[in-house]
């Protein structure tokens, strides 16, 4: 049976928590973890939490009749007591619709002890949710947690508030607000409405939504499941960017190398039959650049990158998945852009375009350049920092597509 013949039949997670033996889950919704850092600004992961509860929404691009969430404490140095677990529609903001509180559990337990390095999965609860409905998930921690596994850049607004908040609704205690997300890697869903089959989208700060709007969902990811969705494909797609990811290096601050995380953040995916993969700037561009956070800053170059993106294409077509190769963007006038760093882009993204070795190509390059000098992000789509697109640019991005490449 490949990925492509069967969406994902889960029994038991690494941590000794799983779902019901048999069911076929399906993908709703994902974020890449990270170890705590602040490379990225304030957040809450380097101090944990204690006596506080948080809730975090997440816009889901799958569906079902029941649901469950993963749990990651990848990155924690000792064991994490969550002491108790709340799923419901989000009211907007911290606010959640009463009738639809779902208590989860663990193997039973309302509580649950994650160890160090392993995951949870809750118990299957009866929701019922569409694509693109929003739900929120309380956390409740009683006792100190440490630094906690986080994902750095939701763009999506995460509250907290003192005490054991689970059962409120109004969300009026939750009065602090970060960008990030906390322990939560997945939603998954079975039954009625749920997805016929996965999309993940993988790579950066690009992939991760940089430049879009706080709490719109306009991410490339996101526009690219309205997409599908309007063309009559019922799919999830999945958002497996990390901010200042690199292909080849692990980061302190930016997650492990892309090719070290893409086993667990696409292959293992429940239903996968394609990846996009757009990965490397950040690879060209700390080398040209000495600041604290952009590291490692070894100096990659063209082979070393394409032998990576082959690396990461001989592996999914082994599973049985369609990779479709991302070109770099742009980004003259940006803090990494050198002579030496355009070459390279150059040469990546002339091998993505003619190697023939990706199932397909989205020329994103192509779409976002300026028709003026085409080593430069048009402005029409630039957040303002010369390498990352707006709300629009992602929305150019998508369109390039192809999504019958996608099958």
């Amino acid at each position: 049976m490949t990925v492509r013949e069967a969406q994902h039949e889960e029994t038991v997670s690494p941590s000794g928590f799983g779902g019901e033996v048999g069911t076929t889950w399906s993908a709703g919704w994902s974020a890449s973890v990270q170890r705590p850092s602040s490379g990225f600004g304030e957040n809450w992961a380097g101090t944990g939490f204690e006596r506080q509860s948080v809730r975090q929404v997440v816009r889901v691009s799958g569906g079902g009749t029941s649901a469950r969430v993963r749990l990651s404490n990848r990155y924690g140095t000792r064991p994490l007591t969550v002491d108790a677990a709340v799923l419901a529609r989000s009211a907007g903001g911290a606010a959640v619709h009463p009738e639809s509180r779902r208590v989860l559990t663990f193997a039973g337990g309302t509580s649950v002890r994650i160890p160090a390095g392993g995951e949870a999965v809750s118990d299957a609860v009866e929701l019922r949710a569409a694509a693109f409905d929003s739900l929120a998930l309380t956390l409740y921690f009683d006792g100190p947690t440490g630094p906690t596994t986080f994902h750095s850049q939701a763009w999506a607004e995460s509250y907290r508030a003192a005490g054991d908040r689970t059962n409120d609704t109004g969300g009026d205690g939750f009065d602090e607000v970060t960008h990030s997300w906390y322990l939560l890697s997945d939603i998954e869903f079975a039954g009625d409405g749920a997805a016929e089959g996965t999309v993940v989208t993988f790579g950066d700060s690009i992939t991760d939504g940089f430049g879009s709007s706080v709490g719109a969902n306009r991410r490339y990811p996101d526009v690219l499941a309205d997409r599908l969705a309007g063309a009559g494909r019922r799919w999830a797609v999945l958002n497996e960017g990390i901010g200042g990811n690199l292909l080849l290096h692990d980061s302190p601050w930016f997650g492990e190398a892309a090719t070290t995380r893409f086993e667990r953040d696409v292959l293992d995916k429940p239903g996968v039959r394609a990846v996009i993969v757009h990965v490397g700037l950040n690879d060209i561009g700390f080398s040209e650049i000495d600041l604290p956070t952009y590291k490692p800053d070894a100096d990659v170059s063209a082979e070393e990158l394409i032998a990576g993106y082959r690396d990461l294409i001989r592996r999914a077509h082994e599973r049985g998945v369609l990779v479709i190769g991302g070109t770099i963007l742009p980004f003259k006038g940006s803090e990494y852009h050198t002579p030496r760093a355009e070459a390279k882009r150059r040469a990546v993204n002339d091998w993505i375009r003619t190697s023939g070795e990706y199932d397909a190509v989205a020329d994103f390059a192509a779409v976002l350049a300026s028709p003026d000098d085409t080593d430069v992000l048009d402005p029409r789509w630039d957040s303002g920092d010369r390498k990352h697109p707006n709300d629009a640019g992602f929305r150019v991005m998508v369109e390039t597509v192809d999504l019958d490449a996608l099958l």
